[in-house]
């Protein structure tokens, strides 16, 4: 009896190690899974974002114009690019007002175009899908469509304006309305916001719109007191990501005007193209490409800083 008991006692060790085996065995496989998993994001952060954004900043420390090894001239690149490159600034105010305008508008326009599109009637869901359709046309058929229709011969929007007697435009072919010309263009996107704007719309409480009538409210007064307010987390998301893109600005240009007429459409994001690939100036550009994503870093967090002056939060009635 007392040697069954010895064996019995002796087994029950093994059988706790095995058990703490088999979970240690199962955590650890579980681990490698997990690492396997994020494996080609976390590689494809570091050879296609991270190492290119520090190959970038240490060429923008060299003079490297591609056919022959970079140099090292630590930040004359800067110095040069800020005092003497030539189109440096028109290329900022260019795309400064650009940006200016085309974010608010598109801030506004899509939210106006949300209101009206966050009505329960009939057929409603054929306008949403119509508005959203241009957001998935691609950029350059989108730039090639519109330059067609700003066409000042034979494009559709002078052909209307004759139609009804009103004045054309030459739009792309005259400096004073180019620019205007590519913001209005920038409205072809707003679908984008506006389906952003439909889902914040359709997250607030309809208790809120009855208690706001119960008091006594009017329309005017539900949406500069209810709907307003509700919305400024989803303006703020959207006026952050519209300025990000804003000052990128490229494709338009190089396909449409080439940055011009007399470099009225001449936007920073072209002229970094210009530096690398048109005169091979890869140090310059790479110190350009710096240079913007800084002021758009800086810009970034102001709208954060600021943003609690203006954008409410239902956390904070509580």
């Amino acid at each position: 009896m007392t040697a069954d008991a010895d064996v019995s006692n002796s087994q029950k060790p093994k059988h706790r190690s095995l058990k703490e085996r088999f979970y240690q065995t199962r955590t650890q496989r579980d681990t490698i899974d997990g690492y396997l998993f994020i494996m080609p994001v976390v590689l494809g952060l570091l050879f296609f974002t991270f190492g290119p954004m520090l190959a970038s900043l240490f060429f923008s420390l060299t003079d490297y114009p591609i056919l022959r090894t970079p140099e090292w001239i630590g930040l004359k690149n800067y110095i040069e690019l800020l005092t003497k490159e030539k189109y440096f600034w028109k290329s900022v105010q260019v795309t400064v007002t650009y940006a200016a305008a085309s974010v608010l508008l598109g801030i506004v326009g899509s939210f106006i175009l949300a209101l009206f599109l966050n009505q329960k009637i009939k057929g409603i869901a054929f306008f949403r899908t119509a508005f959203y359709m241009p957001v998935i046309v691609p950029i350059v058929a989108s730039a090639v469509l519109w330059g067609w229709m700003l066409n000042p011969d034979y494009g559709l929007i002078n052909a209307i304006l004759k139609f009804f007697g009103l004045p054309t435009s030459r739009w792309l072919a005259d400096p004073e309305t180019a620019l205007p010309s590519l913001v209005l263009m920038s409205l072809w996107g707003i679908g984008g916001g506006m389906i952003i704007y439909l889902a914040g719309l359709q997250g607030i409480p309809e208790t809120l719109y009855e208690a706001g009538k119960i008091d006594g409210a009017n329309g005017n007064q539900l949406f500069w007191y209810i709907t307003l307010p509700l919305m400024t987390p989803t303006i703020f998301f959207n006026v952050v990501m519209g300025l990000i893109i804003a000052l990128q600005v490229f494709t338009e240009s190089f396909l449409m005007t080439n940055g011009g007429p007399l470099y009225a459409t001449y936007f920073y994001g072209l002229m970094v193209y210009d530096r690398a690939f048109q005169f091979f100036q890869m140090g310059m550009a790479s110190a350009m490409a710096w240079v913007l994503g800084i002021v758009i870093l800086l810009l970034t967090l102001i709208v954060f800083k600021t943003s609690s002056l203006w954008v409410f939060y239902e956390t904070e009635v509580k």
